[in-house]
């Protein structure tokens, strides 16, 4: 991924987006952009011109974290879209990468704390969007994981190739482009990981939605709004929020965990399908 390229039309595409009159800037005259100036950006940043310049054509070494946060508020980034903007402006300080996890070094304690959540549907993530464990109201919530290929066990192929996403996930293009948003912050991250870009490319070869998503500039959503899944077992649709909990020894990794409202409809429907013989998701 060329940097520079991609920061340019990061910016771009999200000064584009913003309205002068809606930001109290005075529009005088035609305009022969779309959204803000470059100096309006600067202005409502309260940097020079010649700062954001630099930004946008990617001279990243003489610009200041504090430039970046600046502008990342004038143009009003949410919190993901800010720290892909850090992605962009920002070299790995080494392209090192720490050694994989895999299933047979998970502790057996992770394993408890995963089972011990009987109402919560949760699993655990590793690099690149591995699932390396999970409860048992996650197989019945989401995918039958146990019976799914551990290469295919991962956020960005049982979302852009399972046949079950599509009607799992009710609000398929928003997750989908958040995990997209991932992967490409992850690229940027760890440019000569050899196993994510073989990751990346595999999905690029066979999904068009995720070629169409990598490609495409868009605003990357608050990664806490609700989920809305389709329980076909139950014939209900559930409203889940959820939490992610990163384990203190394990690099890259983080356990997600699902809720409900305390006495909603999908509070109960968890609970019956927890205390129903185990029938997991297809």
């Amino acid at each position: 991924m060329d940097r520079k390229t991609a920061l340019r039309d990061f910016l771009v595409f999200h000064r584009s987006r913003l309205s002068p009159g809606d930001l109290g800037l005075h529009v005088h005259g035609p305009r022969r952009v779309a959204g803000l100036r470059r100096e309006e950006v600067a202005a409502l940043a309260s940097v020079s011109v010649d700062q954001y310049i630099r930004l946008e054509r990617g001279r990243t070494s003489l610009v200041s974290d504090a430039v970046l946060d600046a502008v990342a508020a004038a143009l009003r980034l949410t919190p993901g879209e800010r720290r892909y903007l850090r992605a962009l402006a920002r070299r790995p300080v080494t392209d090192d990468t720490p050694p994989r996890v895999g299933e047979r070094s998970m502790r057996d304690g992770r394993q408890r704390i995963l089972d011990s959540l009987r109402d919560s549907p949760a699993y655990l993530v590793g690099r690149d969007g591995a699932i390396l464990a999970w409860n048992r109201l996650a197989t019945r919530v989401f995918f039958d994981f146990p019976r799914i290929p551990p290469c295919d066990r991962s956020l960005g192929r049982l979302m852009f190739t399972h046949p079950r996403a599509r009607s799992l996930f009710l609000d398929w293009e928003r997750t989908a482009r958040e995990i997209v948003a991932y992967l490409r912050t992850e690229t940027l991250r760890r440019p000569r990981d050899t196993e994510l870009a073989a990751h990346v490319g595999g999905l690029l070869a066979e999904s068009a939605d995720f070629r169409r998503l990598w490609t495409a500039q868009f605003a990357f959503n608050n990664a806490h709004e609700p989920s809305r899944l389709a329980c076909t077992e139950l014939g209900t649709t559930l409203q889940l929020s959820w939490e992610a909990f990163e384990p203190t020894d394990v690099a890259d990794a983080w356990m997600v965990v699902y809720t409900a409202a305390e006495g909603s409809p999908s509070a109960e429907a968890l609970r019956r399908m927890a205390n129903s013989p185990a029938v997991p998701a297809g």
